[in-house]
């Protein structure tokens, strides 16, 4: 034993001790709450530092289609992780879907409106009255972009489009809510969660619209072993454990 730790001991005054890397990530805004708390138990178990970037999916596919130096890509959408894809811009090997989430309408916690059964018959333009719908730019966003699906196929997006405040990420639109800027917006069941200032007045089916999947990958050309331990790590029990408190579902 006493010649094992002397060979310890030599072999770390050569080599140097383990070394701990950081790991830049870019993440869907929704996933801000939850992927700092496992940040928090990655380098804990690992050593190595979390260095996490949030942002709409859209703005960072596009971050990284510029050169943005990300390490690893976690979207909250399939067709940012696609468009990244048909770039040759992520390792394919890596991907997987981790992943779920709801999408709901969310109101200011003091406003008087009713939780709503919501439906596609549901007249969502008429529940925001002269006020509008803050989301995701549904044009990009991902949260937008659901929302749309969800309108489109209630047959309701041409009332509801000219009443939309769109904004760059879910989470802004979360801050409208929040602030009492907008009598309603569409979020993810995970934002409203952590904000003690909105409530949520109603769920949409998941049928009004494709399933809401958060993939994850590294990106082409940035694979490194803390990357690689990063993605085995969201994979564990400790992470999925995290990611099922903060209300996502997980794949």
């Amino acid at each position: 034993m006493a010649i094992l730790r002397i060979l310890a001991v030599v072999a770390v005054l050569v080599f140097g001790p383990a070394r701990a890397d950081e790991v830049t990530v870019f993440a869907a805004a929704s996933l801000t709450t939850a992927l700092d708390e496992v940040g928090q138990g990655f380098a804990a178990a690992t050593g190595h530092r979390l260095r996490p970037s949030y942002a709409a999916s859209s703005a960072l596919a596009r971050q990284i289609e510029q050169g943005a130096p990300a390490q690893v890509f976690a979207s909250a959408d399939l067709k940012w992780m696609d468009y990244l894809a048909g770039k040759a811009l992520i390792n394919p090997g890596t991907r997987f879907n981790l992943l779920g989430n709801t999408l709901v309408l969310a109101a200011p916690a003091d406003s008087p409106m009713a939780r709503q059964d919501l439906t596609p018959a549901t007249d969502i333009a008429a529940l925001a009255g002269s006020g509008r719908i803050a989301t995701g730019n549904p044009d990009s966003v991902p949260a937008g972009l659901y929302f749309r699906q969800a309108m489109e196929r209630a047959g309701q997006w041409g009332k509801v489009q000219g009443k939309l405040a769109a904004t760059d990420s879910v989470r802004s639109a979360l801050a409208f809510v929040e602030r009492g800027e907008v009598p309603l917006g569409v979020v993810y069941a995970t934002d409203a969660a952590v904000s003690k200032k909105v409530k949520v007045v109603g769920v949409f089916p998941a049928s009004m619209h494709d399933s809401i999947t958060y993939p994850f990958a590294l990106v082409a050309g940035r694979e490194t072993a803390a990357a690689r331990a990063f993605l085995d790590y969201v994979r564990g029990n400790q992470a999925k454990s995290v990611f099922a408190r903060h209300g996502f579902k997980v794949n």
